[in-house]
């Protein structure tokens, strides 16, 4: 915790990591402060914040739809081996233990991110497994999730190589509206917003999940 305290400091000064529960859920994160996205940030601060964004530190709403569907349909993940790319916070990960999985995998390439699974895997009881490189993991998983990774359509590659390693995909996602992949089907359009709210366009309430079997 001590680390991802001096990070978030470094970037917004008296900024400060709180444990929340999560709305519709029994999940706590350690998140920012709420009352600290009131104020007005300084040039340099919005320079930091461009360049090094300290994304692990919220909930994003794509998460937060992933955390819900766990608890209310805990089959897709009960009993299996089970990754999160691009795990952020580690929500979905955790979501997942929650739920009944066999093995958890939180898989980020940013340090930081990986230091917030720990401390919030900690925060819900749960054990996980970590990693850096999605591409160094075998084969042998049951189902990938993917939370809020794509952000435009450059990005959609990525669907293929979720495949390589994962039975299944389930991607959450509240950028990209239609996939067009002939893999991926469409499940729900489902409600939530990021944690703390950032205020975001109504659009980005709405996330779609959608689910993939090769």
């Amino acid at each position: 915790m001590k680390a991802l305290q001096a990070a978030l400091g470094e970037l917004l000064g008296d900024a400060q990591l709180v444990a929340e529960t999560l709305p519709g859920t029994d999940l706590k994160l350690w998140l920012i402060d709420a009352n600290n996205m009131d104020r007005a940030f300084s040039p340099e601060e919005t320079r930091r914040i461009l360049e090094e964004p300290p994304y692990w530190c919220f909930c994003w709403a794509s998460g937060l739809v992933l955390a819900r569907w766990f608890a209310e349909h805990p089959e897709w993940v009960a009993g299996k081996r089970v990754l999160d790319f691009g795990a952020g916070s580690g929500v979905a990960a955790i979501a997942a233990a929650k739920a009944g999985a066999a093995e958890v995998v939180a898989c980020d390439l940013d340090p930081l991110a990986l230091a917030a699974c720990r401390a919030n895997a900690e925060l819900n009881g749960v054990t996980l497994s970590y990693s850096d490189d999605f591409f160094a993991e075998a084969d042998r998983f049951d189902l990938i999730v993917v939370a809020d990774v794509l952000y435009d359509r450059a990005n959609l590659p990525l669907l293929d190589h979720f495949l390589s390693r994962g039975q299944q995909a389930l991607v959450a996602d509240s950028r990209v509206r239609d996939f067009n992949h002939p893999l991926y089907q469409r499940l729900d359009i489902l409600e939530a917003c990021t944690w703390p709210d950032l205020a975001e366009p109504a659009e980005f309430r709405y996330v779609s999940l959608y689910h993939a079997t090769r």
